[in-house]
């Protein structure tokens, strides 16, 4: 008979743990197979529905574009989880705890090094894949705008912002978890959510414009049209802003950011030469759309739900010592008395962030599920408000410009896809019953 020491937490949370990232992982590559072979068997020829409109080298370009992106991918699935075996069951987490522990000893700067040394190694294991996207796919197919210079550059800012914005944050977190006692999580919870919030105030202000540059949009008869659209849909922004996003990249979007009276309507430079003012338009109103039905503040009503969960389970796994030796790290714990000679709670932030996608990977469909209606729904409200042929256009000259493959396979697209492909939502315009 099987010793009871074999079914112990600890060994049960480390075979959940290994089963569910070789299932996973196995079922990734299975998708992203299938993605493959359904993309590639149908690269010689354009859909019926779209064989006038869309050329057959933009169709083959995209279905290209699509399955070097996914071949790319299958990489980065068998490079992340051999990182995460290497962090958590392999030790590396448990060695880089105990070489800091040696030379900084226990307490708060150990533990923030711990998290910054996890944030570098990480990135620089990342680095050459994400070199790659960008200088190697993105060139190849004429998306790539970046130049050496001002991905560095952009980097470097990017650091300094984490640094300056991070560090306070995971330091008052640790704080709490330390100092505000067993409900440490709801607190911690609070300053989170806060945090957000108040990110989405004043990320378009301060922050977006240390990446790239809002010009307010000087075209006086699209600014006539745009406007009036967002006052018939009882919408108000702080401003019209185009963005420099060719200097980085040909792939073109809109978007709003922002929250309260900091809201902004962004567009980017790429969107404003490649759509019509009709189209432009139509775009904007499926993006009106979400605000109408509320999908952002569902979006934000979800996030904090979520997070809560999040950090309630948190504060429970944080004083569980199989939580850290399940995932093969020794916490500064002393298994006969319970009492900690260093703080865990780095360890346990880590831990959790990189376990808990692990077995959420799986139910993963339902919220790409629930994205996609929210975008028929956008969809339905831009057909209403605007001209449903402009947004027809303006979808498939987008599919188009970013070589967004119109062939997917219908699995991938269900576990995957936050967007419904063109083929449906192009379909549901064009249905009588589809109410905005």
């Amino acid at each position: 008979m099987p010793n009871t020491e074999d079914f112990s937490p600890s060994m049960l949370l480390t075979l959940a743990f290994a089963a569910a990232l070789v299932i996973g992982l196995a079922l990734k590559f299975w998708l992203a197979s299938r993605q493959i072979r359904h993309v590639a068997g149908h690269r010689a020829s354009v859909p019926a529905a779209f064989a006038e409109r869309i050329p057959l080298a933009a169709h083959q370009k995209a279905a290209d574009h699509t399955i070097t992106k996914a071949r790319l991918g299958l990489l980065e699935m068998a490079l992340g989880a051999a990182v995460l075996l290497g962090w958590t069951l392999l030790g590396g987490l448990d060695a880089l705890n105990q070489a800091l522990l040696a030379v900084l000893g226990g307490g708060m700067w150990q533990q923030l090094a711990l998290l910054a040394a996890f944030a570098a190694i990480s990135g620089l294991i990342d680095l050459p894949l994400s070199l790659y996207q960008t200088f190697v796919v993105e060139e190849r197919f004429g998306f790539n705008k970046m130049t050496l210079r001002l991905w560095l550059a952009d980097a470097l800012k990017g650091l300094l912002v984490g640094a300056l914005i991070g560090l306070p944050i995971a330091a008052l977190i640790l704080w709490l978890m330390g100092a505000a006692g067993p409900m440490w999580w709801l607190w911690a919870w609070c300053f989170w959510m806060g945090f957000n919030l108040l990110l989405m105030v004043v990320y378009p202000t301060f922050i977006a414009p240390l990446f790239n540059k809002f010009q307010p949009l000087e075209d006086e008869s699209l600014k006539a049209r745009v406007t009036a659209l967002m006052q018939r849909c009882g919408f108000s922004a702080k401003g019209l802003f185009v963005m420099d996003g060719s200097r980085r990249s040909a792939h073109a979007n809109a978007y709003f950011t922002g929250f309260g009276a900091a809201k902004r309507v962004v567009f980017y430079d790429t969107l404003l030469r490649q759509l019509a003012p009709g189209e432009v338009e139509a775009v904007l109103a499926h993006e009106l759309g979400h605000f109408k039905h509320r999908h952002i503040i569902q979006r934000i009503v979800g996030l904090f739900a979520m997070s809560l969960a999040g950090f309630a389970l948190l504060g429970w796994l944080s004083n569980q010592v199989w939580f850290y030796t399940g995932l093969g790290v020794r916490p500064s714990i002393s298994l006969d008395a319970g009492v900690a000679s260093a703080p865990n709670d780095a360890l346990a932030l880590l831990l959790f962030m990189l376990a808990v996608p692990v077995f959420t990977f799986f139910i993963s469909p339902l919220f790409a599920r629930q994205s996609r209606r929210h975008e028929f729904q956008a969809d339905a409200y831009a057909v209403a408000q605007a001209s449903g042929a402009d947004l027809s256009s303006a979808l498939l000259k987008l599919y188009e410009d970013n070589a967004s493959t119109l062939t997917p396979d219908p699995l991938y697209v269900s576990f995957y896809y936050s967007h419904p492909p063109a083929t449906e939502r192009l379909a549901r315009m064009h249905t009588p019953t589809l109410t905005p």
